[in-house]
């Protein structure tokens, strides 16, 4: 027995705010490499290589934003949206990769520091500053809604707090001429980076395991359907997340001889989406619980003699 379902996925229409933000950070980020080269500058040259993983992670989140629309084939049934997620996962380890290099090069300029021209400096930083509140702006509507675009604003909103930090560095430097404040500044982006790239490759990686989405309990969901009249028992409950905004349900649940299958699907149905944001849902129905294999509820092949009469019946719905 069947019944319908529903799904709660937000429409993706951020490929044109996409496309700006990488052309805008990909045109920039040239300059402030070689401002960065001309200029002595390696908070500039940090500030430039972070925008480069910008430039990759929106290029990156525009490609999965487009695989992500094919429609789902005899091969791949769920369609393409986990390529959302892979994409999320790459970028997380290139903002790694990239924090990483620039803590290396912050202890080498430590031990070698040299003259920093401010003034160049001030100018490309100012910039580079405008470019990463622009990008913010068109991403942030979309943050939300998509974990492969939070990886590219959490990009960009990084790169954006490196452009203040170099701008601090310049007037310091200006005023004070403690020139070590530029490779002070160009660790400090590196260590600000680390922990959020942290959290977001978790989150990714949560997801790619097929994890229970964060932020929601188990033992809710089970009671919650307990809850519901004519159920006895819930096993084999299983969430996850497809991608983002794609919850998913699969459940055993037993119910009361005396209350339709039909019925408890539509009920169980109703509960998860209004109160857990799960949209798709596969119920099995049974009066009697399912035989358990060492793994959990597989199918056990029975040979019932003539006269036993089978107990129990299973209603899908998908």
């Amino acid at each position: 027995m069947s019944a319908g379902h529903s799904h709660a996925i937000p429409e993706n229409k951020k490929e044109t705010t996409l496309w700006v933000a990488l052309i805008l950070t990909s045109t920039f980020l040239v300059a402030e490499a070689a401002a960065g080269f001309l200029l002595n500058s390696l908070a500039l040259l940090a500030d430039a290589a972070h925008m480069f993983t910008d430039a990759a992670a929106l290029a990156i989140a525009l490609a999965a934003v487009r695989i992500a629309r094919r429609p789902a084939d005899a091969r791949r049934t769920y369609g393409y949206h986990r390529f959302e997620i892979l994409a999320a996962a790459f970028n997380a380890l290139l903002l790694f990769g990239v924090a990483i290099y620039i803590l290396y090069e912050a202890y080498q300029r430590f031990q070698n520091p040299g003259e920093v021209q401010t003034t160049g400096m001030l100018v490309v930083a100012t910039i580079g500053l405008v470019i990463n509140l622009i990008s913010m702006r068109l991403l942030s509507a979309g943050k939300d809604t998509s974990l492969n675009i939070k990886g590219a604003y959490l990009e960009v909103w990084s790169d954006m707090l490196g452009s203040l930090g170099v701008i601090v560095a310049a007037v310091v430097i200006r005023y004070t001429g403690w020139t070590w404040v530029d490779t002070l500044v160009a660790a400090g982006i590196g260590l600000w980076v680390l922990p959020r790239t942290w959290i977001l490759l978790k989150e990714s990686l949560n997801i790619l395991l097929e994890g229970t989405p964060e932020g929601l309990s188990l033992d809710d969901v089970t009671a919650a359907m307990l809850g519901v009249a004519g159920v006895t028992e819930v096993h084999d409950l299983h969430v996850w997340v497809l991608t983002s905004g794609k919850n998913s349900l699969t459940a055993h649940v037993v119910h009361r001889s005396d209350v339709a299958p039909a019925q408890i699907i539509e009920n169980i149905q109703a509960l998860v989406a209004k109160r857990f944001e799960v949209f798709h849902t596969t119920i099995q129905c049974e009066l009697v619980a399912c035989e358990h294999s060492a793994d959990g509820c597989n199918f056990i092949e029975r040979r019932p003699s003539t006269t036993e009469i089978p107990e129990s019946h299973s209603t899908h719905v998908h």
